[in-house]
């Protein structure tokens, strides 16, 4: 078995208001010194090993976990 973790961010430039109330709810509960927050996905996904795999996991980002229009991902296999 094959085992990917997939981290899901917003591009640059994209707003994330759900980083913001988190910024806020910090900055309320006293947390000083918190600067800009910005939220993500982590998908660990195991896979029977096979030659397509790398091919598979990129194709499951594109096609479903990320949508690539405003967001990144980055792949990393265990």
């Amino acid at each position: 078995m094959i085992k990917a973790r997939i981290t899901v961010t917003l591009k640059n430039g994209v707003l994330d208001p759900q980083g913001k109330a988190i910024e806020h709810a910090l900055s309320g509960m006293g947390f000083g010194g918190v600067g800009q927050v910005r939220q993500g996905k982590v998908f660990d996904v195991e896979l029977a090993e096979s030659d397509s795999a790398k091919a598979d996991l990129k194709a499951m980002c594109d096609k479903l976990l990320a949508n690539t229009v405003i967001e990144n991902y980055a792949v990393e296999i265990a």
